[in-house]
């Protein structure tokens, strides 16, 4: 409607005025109801064209759509193991920290497997200190086997050095049972060096790797010990947490509720505008968005980013070919919106739908000066025609509240 009430300024009224004037025609009497085409027929067939072509310029340079949103995305709240809810730390709705406790599993069983891991260091710890009491021991019997081994090797060369003086005074069957004596206490004092050696093996080898397999079992029941309790991975906001105790979760089929990140859908906002316009749309594009939770406000955009593919085109491996027919209706140009200015989404709902406005800028090539007549005129006129376009969307940002609350009763 605004593009052809302009248009009619240039063709229609002029029209009019000639015949009115020029040829002295008057509107209600040579000008009626029923010769209103004959007598203005060159200033509606020119308005409708113009407007057909204004439209057309408007829409394509200056791309307009209702299909925006601020997308966020939630954080599951899962558990890593299965279990039954013992505990629930945190309420209905609200806000909670990093490492902020949100609700705990029974850990009867992980307690039990850290107690056992527990009672196994106390026992290489007391097995530490029986091996060091066997080493003391061991040296006792080896202090004692030599000796004996000493006295045996004493009394055999007392004895021999007799019979080698008078071989009457000593018997020969006395000198190999001494013999037999002496080679009986070393073997013992060998079979004494032999136990303190597997002692120290014990205190410093077995002991110490029976030790580290416990202390890594207590570890491993802390880890799972740890895992009962649920705690929120990044600052954020809890909505409609309905979990009781009693309740049994999963992390694959049942999570316990979402955790919405801090300042999710308040970065920027995701716009579809239609295909045609894949050529125009450019990173860098100022753009304008009015919001359904932010009534009455035109809040300045930039486009940052593009998207190279439309998700409508997008092919998932199956056992079946994809037949073009199946794809709906054709899918819309992804763009990235941010706020020209810090805070621009301040109090614009996650979530909320959105009118946007794109703009194209040819001030950098009518600056450069190296464009014919022609094209000068038509980039004027591209650029002054987003006047068209912004006062539009004001329009419809005031149309907005009408619309909803009276003609829709929400």
């Amino acid at each position: 409607m605004l593009e052809l009430l302009l248009c009619s300024f240039f063709t229609i009224l002029p029209d009019y005025i000639y015949r009115r004037y020029g040829e002295g025609k008057r509107l209600g009497v040579e000008i009626g109801f029923y010769s209103v085409w004959y007598e203005l027929r060159y200033g509606i067939t020119a308005c409708l064209m113009l407007t057909v072509g204004l439209i057309t310029v408007i829409f394509y340079f200056h791309p307009s759509t209702t299909n925006v949103t601020g997308y966020f995305r939630t954080v599951p709240i899962l558990p890593e193991t299965n279990g039954r809810v013992a505990e629930v730390l945190v309420e209905f709705t609200g806000k909670v920290k990093k490492d902020q406790p949100i609700f705990r599993l029974d850990g009867r069983k992980s307690e039990a497997a850290l107690e056992v891991a527990n009672r196994q260091i106390a026992e290489v710890d007391a097995a530490m200190v029986v091996a060091q009491a066997d080493i003391a021991a061991a040296e006792g019997q080896i202090q004692q086997a030599k000796g004996a081994y000493q006295q045996a090797l004493d009394e055999l060369a007392t004895k021999e050095e007799l019979q080698r003086r008078n071989p009457d005074v000593v018997a020969q069957r006395e000198i190999e049972r001494l013999r037999n004596v002496a080679d009986g206490r070393k073997g013992s004092l060998a079979a004494s060096e032999a136990t303190r050696e597997a002692a120290q093996v014990k205190l410093t080898t077995l002991l110490p790797a029976q030790k580290a397999s416990a202390e890594a079992a207590r570890n491993q029941a802390e880890v799972e010990l740890s895992k009962m309790t649920v705690r929120a991975g990044v600052d954020g906001h809890i909505e409609q947490f309905t979990l009781r105790v009693g309740d049994v979760v999963n992390p694959l089929m049942r999570p316990a509720g979402v955790l919405i990140p801090a300042g999710a859908g308040r970065q920027y906002l995701i716009a579809g505008f239609g295909q045609i316009e894949a050529q125009v749309m450019k990173v860098g594009m100022a753009a304008e968005v009015t919001c359904a939770s932010k009534p009455l406000t035109i809040i300045p955009m930039v486009v940052t980013a593009v998207q190279d593919f439309i998700a409508a085109g997008q092919v998932r491996t199956s056992e079946q070919l994809v037949d073009a027919l199946q794809t709906g209706r054709p899918g819309t140009l992804t763009v990235f919106l941010q706020p020209l200015y810090e805070g621009g989404l301040d109090g614009v709902t996650p979530g909320s739908s959105c009118i946007a406005n794109a703009y194209t800028n040819n001030h950098d090539r009518l600056a450069h000066g190296d464009v014919g007549v022609g094209s000068w005129l038509f980039l004027h006129v591209v650029d002054t025609v987003a006047l068209v376009h912004a006062m539009i969307l004001r329009l419809q940002a005031l149309v907005l509240p009408i619309k909803v609350l009276v003609f829709t009763g929400h």
